[in-house]
């Protein structure tokens, strides 16, 4: 077994992992945060804190400031919801599920993964040149401001609650990495559908490949990295009119609905490229398929 497979299993076996434990955390947690949240939500609009239209304007990234603000305490408070189930029924600390983490773990996925997000942007560049239109303005510096904590959170949550809560509790299982990429890119992919086939496709290789990077760096650190910085590009720089964050004020816009299976080709490639660069820094010796 991997030294850093280990590490992740060694992680995951804190604290008390009955199967039953592992479906009654999650369901405490979305119950009590949606609880939390719909509280939270109807007293401050009934104290006139929120606009008449908040319900609306919450859904609209063209309002930045209301859409991003909101999307940051709904995914903090849904992580903090998942920490606390998963301590308070297995006994487990958020540090249990994060792994090991390395700032430059961090800086490694984001650098790697913006040069190769601007390549793929430069890929639909040279097929629809005419679909990029420059929106630059001033509420592109709103944008950035409410954009970055917020997908820091929001980016982060899914982290921990896809690669780390519910990766280890599959790898607990099947004490198969390989499957276990499978299962939780699969998990992940389909929360994805909503937003349509291309993305959801690109959601399953995202979450095969960054699962495994947890699994092969010992932690969360690498896949948030390249997580965060794949949203705030999407959202800051070139936002697509295909995309959930639709109406962002970023840099530049591109209008290319017919593009979307090549982003996920080119996607694809990058991945490729990502895990080779991870193998080669924390190569795998001999590492089987099946784990004790």
């Amino acid at each position: 077994m991997g030294r850093a497979v280990s590490q992740f299993l060694e992680y995951a076996r804190r604290g008390r992992n009955d199967w039953w434990r592992y479906v009654l955390a999650p369901v405490a947690a979305v119950v009590v945060w949606l609880i939390v949240i719909v509280a939270f939500t109807v007293g401050a609009m009934l104290l006139h804190l929120l606009p008449a239209n908040f319900s609306d304007l919450a859904k609209d990234p063209s309002h930045p400031a209301i859409f991003y603000g909101f999307t940051g305490v709904v995914f903090a408070g849904f992580a903090v919801a998942v920490g606390l189930a998963a301590w308070a029924i297995q006994g487990k600390r958020p540090g249990d599920i994060v792994g090991a983490w390395r700032w430059r773990d961090v800086a490694l996925g984001a650098g790697l993964w913006v040069v190769l997000c601007i390549v793929g942007a430069l890929v639909d560049y040279a097929v629809r040149p005419g679909a990029f239109r420059l929106t630059l303005g001033p509420e592109t510096a709103v944008l950035a401001l409410f954009a970055i904590p917020s997908l820091g959170l929001q980016t982060f949550c899914e982290e921990f609650l896809f690669r780390g809560y519910v990766t280890q509790g599959v790898l607990l299982a099947t004490k198969r990495p390989l499957v276990t990429a499978l299962i939780s890119g699969a998990i992940f992919a389909s929360l994805h559908i909503p937003n349509g086939w291309p993305q959801a496709a690109g959601a399953l290789v995202f979450g095969i490949v960054t699962a495994m990077i947890a699994m092969r760096t010992g932690g969360l650190g690498f896949g948030w990295g390249m997580h965060v910085a794949n949203n705030l590009f999407g959202a800051i720089l070139i936002v697509s009119t295909d995309d959930v964050l639709r109406g962002s004020p970023g840099v530049f816009t591109v209008a290319a609905p017919d593009l979307a299976w090549l982003d996920v080709a080119v996607s694809v490639v990058a991945f490729a490229l990502v895990w080779v660069f991870v193998n080669r820094r924390w190569p795998a010796a001999a590492q089987p398929a099946q784990i004790a």
